[in-house]
């Protein structure tokens, strides 16, 4: 039996999306592939509202989050953490021996903008990274007042991992003057994992000239030469199959009106969060909450994989916590083509199983 997952990726594909992967292969240095990968740019830009450049990468997310802050960072970076991902671009940093600071936050606390003005008032930095959601706490960062302060620091460069709520929610990359925005296929954008995509503003490129070892594969301002030079093509072999599927999911995703979008998820996480209120707790201040995944408290007490096993029988998954919320929390995930009446069948299911009473 297929489990129906609710998940933080990755997600349920829709079958006809699915179908799109087994598209034929074409060459990948023909016109077809150059026009294929610029339509995708193309859509990509809408649903990020950019005019800046799209690059994308046979990779996990992880892989652009780590060619950012290698590529970017001429003298040193202020990586800021609300969780395990957030924590990873610190490693990232470390291990690609780039000098960088790490500001945590308490588990279940957001990154604030006074925390992120005291980094950046000492002038130690040159880039600054952010977790817009944290898929192990649960916790949105509130981006808008982050973007205002980092706007006050001209030379600093603004990269934002969206890759767990890029199409789930309004990411205006330019108004919030985002440098480099992350996300990845196998979340919000309901297509399996293995392809990252990124934008990336004149500023960015401009600071990556002036490092000298941005490494290879993910050299961000390399994949950029190259599309300028060679139309739209990468100098890797890319996934074709994800980017046939990437193409027709943009457009099912453009057809379903992004505001539409937005507020299908949005109603999912309210209902969520109502539902955990009732018969559990919220880990994280409901002013930070996730639009695309719901962190619950597990003030009951369950076995949350006893749950799991359950829910699998009557074809559900979802996830324990992550880490040192393992069994302390478990997590809904709401996101990409889910529907609302998916979601409450799931609800209704755990309440089955547990005997739920509020």
């Amino acid at each position: 039996m297929h489990k129906k997952l609710f998940i933080p990726g990755p997600v349920d594909v829709r079958e006809d999306v699915l179908l799109k992967m087994a598209t034929p292969q074409i060459g990948h240095r023909t016109k077809d592939a150059s026009a294929l990968q610029r339509r995708i740019s193309d859509k990509m830009r809408q649903v990020m509202y950019t005019k800046n450049e799209i690059l994308l990468s046979t990779s996990s997310g992880s892989g652009l989050m780590e060619g950012a802050v290698r590529s970017c960072t001429a003298k040193k970076a202020a990586v800021f953490s609300v969780g395990a991902f957030g924590k990873r671009w610190y490693d990232m940093a470390v291990n690609n021996g780039v000098p960088a600071d790490l500001y945590t936050s308490p588990l279940g606390q957001p990154t604030t903008a006074a925390m992120v003005e005291e980094a950046l008032e000492t002038g130690k930095y040159d880039l600054i990274t952010v977790t817009h959601n944290e898929t192990s706490t649960g916790i949105m960062n509130p981006v808008e007042s982050i973007a205002a302060v980092v706007s006050k620091y001209p030379d600093v460069i603004f990269c934002l991992d969206t890759v767990s709520s890029m199409g789930g929610t309004k990411i205006e990359v330019d108004a919030l003057g985002v440098d480099i925005c992350i996300t990845s296929t196998q979340k919000c954008l309901g297509l399996p994992a293995g392809m990252a995509i990124c934008s990336i503003s004149e500023k960015a490129l401009k600071a990556a000239e002036k490092v000298p070892h941005r490494g290879m594969y993910f050299d961000l301002l390399a994949l950029y030469q190259c599309i300028q030079k060679k139309d739209y093509q990468y100098p890797s072999t890319p996934s074709l199959a994800h980017m046939f599927a990437l193409d027709y999911q943009l457009d099912n995703i453009l057809n379903e009106g992004l505001e539409n979008r937005y507020a299908r998820h949005l109603a999912m996480a309210k209902t969520v969060r109502e539902w955990a209120k009732k018969y559990f707790d919220l880990f994280v201040d409901e002013a930070y909450t996730s639009n695309t995944l719901t962190t619950v408290k597990n003030t009951r007490e369950i076995d949350v994989s006893a749950l799991n096993k359950a829910l699998g029988e009557v074809g559900f998954q979802i996830s324990n916590g992550y880490g040192d919320l393992k069994d302390k929390t478990f997590r809904i995930a709401h996101m990409a083509d889910t529907q609302h009446e998916t979601l409450t069948a799931l609800l209704t299911a755990i309440e089955e199983i547990l005997k739920l009473k509020a």
